[in-house]
């Protein structure tokens, strides 16, 4: 279980984050939404200990600050929006990269279950085919979805997304978060990720926690959170209403 409870985190020592609880239990995903700005990426990041908090953090009762960076990245895996700067490797190899917490070194020391969880990895996102082909030369959604093997390749307990779907075309996105449920029913993992389209994390949540101004201004499931008016209030627009509209002309 994820446990994060009296969570405050600061820049310039303003809080971005502020006062906020909830628990994660195994096998679920969380989707966090907001308006931009509101403290969503701030979270993951809390969550992954790269930025200092106050408050506490646990995953199975250890405290995330408290763990070395290497037992930290076999608990928890963060994937955030595409980098602008990565090296040549193929996509095999910077798969495996997932696997350095796992091991003594990196490709080197890959025994037959790396290798098996990295060539699965790879066939999950629909990259198999060309698995040897230089990262360099790929679009950016195909980027996009080798970080994503390479983060099921570290295989952690917890998988935290910074906007995953970006960068997809709508099969992939769909194929994506399906994969990420999957992953994490099957293997008893946590996936938290911070989602834009409310239509995906209707079809992909099991609970939603709504942030604004780093507070949580609702939790549970998608149908509770996005009733009354949560969303108007927040986002500043009949989100319902509209996404009625929108569902007419596809009539």
């Amino acid at each position: 279980m994820l446990e994060v409870k009296n969570l405050f985190c600061s820049y310039d020592n303003v809080d971005i984050i502020k006062n906020v609880s909830f628990k994660v239990e195994k096998g679920k995903n969380l989707c966090i939404v907001g308006p931009n700005g509101c403290g969503k990426s701030t979270l993951l990041k809390s969550i992954a200990n790269i930025i200092d908090y106050r408050g506490s953090i646990k995953i199975d009762n250890d405290e995330v600050n408290t763990l070395s960076r290497k037992q930290l990245a076999t608990k928890i895996a963060l994937m955030s929006q595409i980098s602008q700067i990565y090296f040549p490797y193929s996509i095999y190899e910077t798969v495996s990269l997932g696997r350095y917490a796992h091991s003594s070194g990196i490709f080197n020391s890959l025994n037959k279950k790396d290798k098996e969880l990295i060539l699965d990895s790879i066939d999950k996102v629909g990259l198999l085919d060309i698995k040897d082909k230089p990262i360099t030369e790929l679009s950016g959604g195909q980027l996009q979805r080798v970080f994503l093997a390479r983060t099921f390749a570290q295989d952690p307990d917890v998988i935290l997304l910074d906007e995953p779907t970006n960068h997809l075309d709508l099969k992939y996105q769909i194929e994506l978060l399906k994969h990420l449920s999957t992953w994490a029913k099957e293997k008893n993992k946590i996936v938290i990720g911070v989602l834009h389209d409310l239509n995906l994390v209707h079809f992909f949540s099991d609970d939603v926690c709504l942030v604004n101004n780093g507070e949580i201004v609702a939790y549970g499931k998608s149908r509770d959170v996005f009733k009354g008016d949560n969303l108007k209030e927040i986002y500043k627009i009949d989100v319902a209403k509209f996404m009625i509209e929108v569902l007419e002309k596809w009539k």
